[in-house]
């Protein structure tokens, strides 16, 4: 727990700042006024402590004095700033709750239980703290959505205040929904946390291009956001965030050509957002049909591989197939091809890549003479053989081959006789 939280602390520092400084009324309600004295001093007292522990100590001492005071919400959210500056997590969570005990509307404390359990989110608490952000980020959205500017604030920095936190509920939000697969959602969800801040951090820009780039069908500008969110990470974090988009590029548009200049265009530019127009073209495979014909064209089929025969055959190209079965039909060829199963007569193989690694049978050989039982070759290994070419079927592709011969790594046949004994001498008798 030690790194999140370090994260936690870090993050709350920056980014609620804004929603946990001084003591704003809340609700547009003008400040009480706290009539007797010595509870009055014992306020500005503890509020005045410059020292953050000393600050939160008195804030405790007066809260144990004067539980019911008129100022009690405003002294537990400046307790709750006060244990976030001196890095005490724990204690600051207790205080965002004893905050919202008060008065479950209080944005300030919402906003930093936002982000306090999705900063700490782990591997083993993903599904609990999922549920604390998406609960704490929606009641805060709600509560900002229904609160006034209070009284003495200016209308610019209720408009800032407001727009913070609105990012960090928001960031909330996309964060449950990226970590749940929703991409579409928390892509939109991001776009608004980062159009609210005032300076985008890569806490939201990452996440949005990690939503853009895991989108089905794939969002582009994606590329862009992970560039700009590169720029704003330290270290070796800047590289792994270009590698792992540019593989995304690279699978998207087909090949790295245009890669180098969008990194350069994303980082000169000084929007976090793409430019109008911001695309990339994305590399449509041929069909197989249009590959069959374009092998055909390129190349002799007795020169192919089994597995561009099976390309060919089953393309639904009817023209490039019958190129191909009219070269190879009756023909005897030598392959190499994984074993399947296997008897006596008869052998189950897989030719081509994907079915060697589906563990799928793609030509059925019959052998020309029973093998003897130590020449049948096991399950999983490697059979060189030579057969005749007779049919096959297209899909679920099939060939069949028959008149087989056991091959020796050199391509010569096996010998499958039975080995010959001479003749016993008998010692003649006396």
């Amino acid at each position: 727990m030690k790194k999140p939280l370090v994260l936690m602390l870090v993050v709350l520092a920056i980014a609620t700042m804004v929603a946990i400084q001084g003591a704003v009324p809340a609700y547009g309600q003008a400040a009480p006024t706290i009539k007797d004295p010595a509870e009055y001093n014992a306020y500005v007292n503890a509020s005045g402590q410059t020292n953050a522990a000393q600050k939160a100590s008195a804030l405790e001492a007066f809260l144990q004095t004067y539980p019911n005071s008129v100022m009690k919400q405003e002294a537990l959210v400046q307790l709750m700033s006060a244990y976030q500056q001196a890095g005490d997590a724990a204690k600051m969570i207790d205080a965002a709750n004893r905050v919202l005990a008060v008065n479950p509307n209080n944005v300030r404390a919402l906003a930093v239980l936002t982000f306090y359990y999705r900063a700490t989110t782990t591997p083993q608490n993903l599904d609990q703290n999922l549920a604390m952000v998406q609960k704490y980020a929606e009641q805060g959205e709600q509560a900002l959505h229904n609160m006034t500017k209070p009284d003495g604030m200016t209308d610019a920095d209720f408009t800032k205040f407001h727009n913070e936190l609105s990012a960090i509920f928001e960031g909330g939000l996309g964060f449950v929904a990226l970590q749940k697969k929703d991409n579409a959602t928390a892509a939109k969800d991001f776009k608004e946390a980062i159009s609210h801040e005032s300076q985008p951090s890569i806490a939201d820009v990452y996440p949005l291009a990690q939503a853009d780039l895991q989108s089905n069908p794939m969002n582009p500008e994606g590329f862009w956001y992970a560039v700009k969110a590169s720029q704003m990470a330290q270290g070796a974090g800047q590289q792994q965030i270009l590698d792992y988009a540019k593989k995304k590029y690279i699978r998207y548009h087909g090949k790295d050509e245009g890669w180098d200049e969008l990194v350069t265009q994303a980082k000169a530019s000084t929007s976090i957002t793409p430019p109008q127009g911001f695309t990339v073209t994305q590399y449509i495979p041929p069909s197989p049909a249009e590959q069959a014909a374009d092998l055909v064209k390129k190349k002799d089929p007795k020169q192919m591989s089994f597995a561009e025969w099976e390309l060919v055959l089953s393309s639904g190209n009817q023209q490039a197939a019958d190129t191909v079965w009219n070269a190879i039909k009756d023909k005897a060829v030598k392959l190499g091809a994984n074993v399947i199963s296997s008897s006596a007569s008869k052998v189950q193989l897989a030719g081509s890549d994907d079915d060697i690694e589906a563990k799928k049978a793609d030509i059925e050989l019959t052998m020309g003479k029973p093998l003897p039982a130590k020449l049948v070759p096991a399950p999983g290994t490697l059979m060189t053989f030579q057969g005749t070419v007779s049919s096959y079927t297209p899909n679920p592709f099939m060939m069949t081959m028959t008149d087989g011969i056991l091959l020796d790594k050199n391509g010569n046949p096996v010998s499958t006789a039975a080995p010959s004994h001479p003749p016993a001498h008998r010692k003649p008798s006396q």
